[in-house]
């Protein structure tokens, strides 16, 4: 599975990367057929005050791809929000196949 960070507006430190990539290796477990992913984490500054975490998560697979944005206080927070709704998705598509075949 190819996995690529990026970061936009800011660098992430190796504790942030570290967490990100042990929770995408995980990934594997709920679908076998993970062909890349993409994460990005952004800071929102849309009210120009608060300056919102946001982590959008992209995974490819054969046939499909899914989607999830989320934001919060703290990239952990809101890549883990992301991570739980992707996790979510995947096994609800993949129990929609079961259910055809």
């Amino acid at each position: 599975m190819n996995v690529q960070i990026q970061t936009v507006h800011f660098d992430a430190d190796a504790k942030l990367l570290e967490h990100v990539n042990a929770k995408i290796e995980k990934l594997n477990t709920f679908h076998d057929k993970i062909i890349s992913t993409e994460i990005y984490l952004k800071l929102d500054n849309k009210s120009h005050q608060v300056r919102d975490k946001v982590a959008e998560i992209k995974v490819y697979v054969p046939k499909h791809s899914y989607f999830v944005k989320h934001q919060s206080k703290t990239f952990e927070q809101s890549f883990d929000l992301a991570f739980d709704s992707l996790v979510n998705q995947v096994k609800r598509q993949k129990q929609k196949l079961m259910a055809h075949t």
